[in-house]
């Protein structure tokens, strides 16, 4: 099977917030690829405080043409599923690997507190709030830049005010409010009835950016009964599980469920 992992980071990060999980995987032997959006490559600092030019023009459809070129490159388009690279994402980026399983370009993915496709939603204020801020039409091409305090009440809401200031400044960007509008639109449309390739669906369950039951939704919307669909929710994290204290256990669970899936992943989809 192949060994390749494809990281995709999401809003406000860059490749630096899989730094644990690269150091992870390859300690165990999986070839670990961490591509930067358009406009992310780079110190987190610099990009925030100097973001560039065209930050604000980036779309979704830019950021996925981007990384299909690396998928494909790492062995997408083989004919045999199984030599295809494992993709795992976070937030857009979870939505980004559901885009690629639905394209036959994954032996199997991990969508980590992932944006929902197809427009799908949940009652929820904070969410709510979320999206709007960013979304909001009347702000037209200006990035969306957090402060340390709304990134601490959104986005790492589980740690300490001093703990949430560091992680602001080490990992925090500016971004792009089209990619969320792409999100909401056709480019963030999927078929959720056709057979896949393994998917596991991870939620936090003090996520206030995306609900842990969107992410129960979106897993419980695949329809096709043959194909796998896991769904796991963590307690006491946020949507910066990824790297929040205690992470190592959501690293270790995605070990054992990819050497669960590895076995069974079909030769031919």
């Amino acid at each position: 099977m192949n060994r390749k992992i494809i990281f995709i980071h999401g809003m406000f990060q860059n490749p630096m917030s899989w730094t644990p999980w690269i150091n992870y995987f390859s300690s165990q032997g999986f070839d670990c690829h961490a591509p930067a959006w358009p406009d992310h490559e780079g110190e987190p600092q610099t990009l925030r405080t100097t973001p560039p030019a065209n930050l604000g023009d980036l779309s979704l459809e830019e950021v996925i043409d981007r990384l299909e070129r690396t998928v494909l490159a790492a062995g997408g388009n083989n004919p045999n599923v199984s030599e295809r690279p494992m993709i795992i994402g976070h937030s857009v980026g979870g939505l980004i690997a559901q885009i690629f399983v639905n394209r036959g370009l994954a032996s199997l993915a991990v969508a980590i507190c992932p944006v929902a496709p197809n427009k799908m939603m949940t009652i929820d204020w904070p969410f709510f709030k979320n999206v709007a801020s960013i979304a909001n039409p009347f702000k037209g091409d200006q990035p969306f830049a957090h402060t340390q305090e709304s990134f601490h009440e959104s986005f790492c809401n589980t740690l300490t005010k001093e703990d949430a200031a560091v992680a602001f400044e080490l990992t925090a960007t500016q971004d792009s409010r089209n990619v969320l509008r792409g999100c909401l639109g056709a480019a963030g449309e999927i078929d959720l009835s056709s057979a896949h390739v393994p998917i596991l669906f991870i939620s936090a369950k003090e996520d206030k950016i995306i609900p842990y039951e969107l992410v129960e939704k979106n897993a419980k919307a695949y329809s096709d009964i043959a194909s796998v669909v896991t769904y796991k929710e963590f307690p006491d994290k946020s949507h910066y599980i990824c790297l929040e204290p205690g992470s190592q256990e959501v690293i270790n669970y995605v070990h054992e469920w990819i050497n669960e899936q590895s076995a069974t992943v079909p030769l031919f989809v």
